[in-house]
């Protein structure tokens, strides 16, 4: 598969393919994710329905059993994403362009489009090519989509995304850390933040992603570790929860 990806995108589209802040310091690297938007537009189709067939293949990968299967084959399209991006040096553009699909195919509209199996690829197609362009991926990403686009595998795009987010993780020895606040933190805050989840896992980097929430009243929590298993909770809201378990309050509740 890392194969297929290194030819040229002509090889499987019969046309040619144009091809987050960091903050470092002595103790730690911190990548900000940055919000991407393409303005992309789906067009209005006519389609044709496919043959039974592939309805019958796509059934056939619901459920349980199906969703296993998407997990291993997502990894297997991000492993070789990644093999490619490390033999021309360009894993860390190839991770950026990632984020950035990660950005479009999280819009319910386009992915709706892509997993549509009544629409044509040739059309498919023309929108990887729109993407391509407004978000200037590089020529083996472009190629990665295009091969998803011809085995129709578009509908773990963003499985693949989350694998391969592990497989950068785990290659650079970075790791993931998500900061949940009231309203967004400076940077230097979340580099402050950075470099305590450093010494606290000893890896090489911390990348930060960050999420809003309300309900938190103020302050942050911090979830980082294997599949987010270790939490900080650093909120005015736990503070609360703290001293009404202290003094026993019963049913009374706090209001904020």
């Amino acid at each position: 598969m890392a194969a297929s990806l290194q030819q040229t995108p002509i090889t499987f589209r019969y046309r040619s393919h144009p091809s987050t802040d960091i903050l470092t310091s002595p103790t730690a690297k911190l990548y900000l994710t940055s919000t991407f938007t393409t303005g992309l537009k789906i067009p209005k189709l006519t389609t044709k329905p496919r043959s039974s067939s592939s309805s019958t293949t796509t059934n056939r990968n619901h459920g349980a059993a199906g969703a296993r299967m998407a997990d291993t084959a997502a990894g297997c399209y991000a492993s070789a994403l990644a093999d490619v991006a490390q033999s021309n040096g360009t894993l860390e553009k190839t991770a950026a362009d990632v984020e950035k699909l990660e950005k479009v195919f999280s819009d319910p509209e386009v992915y709706a489009f892509f997993i549509n199996p009544t629409i044509d690829d040739a059309k498919k197609s023309d929108v990887i090519d729109e993407i391509v362009k407004s978000s200037e991926l590089q020529p083996h990403v472009a190629n990665f989509l295009n091969i998803l686009v011809d085995t129709r595998r578009m509908d773990i795009i963003n499985d693949i995304v989350k694998e391969f987010e592990l497989v950068y993780n785990t290659i650079t020895n970075t790791e993931l850390a998500v900061v949940t606040s009231v309203v967004e933190l400076e940077s230097k805050h979340l580099a402050q933040i950075a470099k305590e989840v450093q010494k606290l896992t000893g890896s090489e980097s911390v990348k930060i992603k960050t999420a809003i929430d309300p309900s938190l009243v103020a302050g942050f929590t911090i979830r980082y570790g294997n599949s987010g298993s270790k939490f900080i909770d650093m909120s005015v809201k736990k503070q609360l929860e703290d001293i009404a378990s202290q003094l026993d309050l019963g049913d009374i509740q706090l209001v904020v």
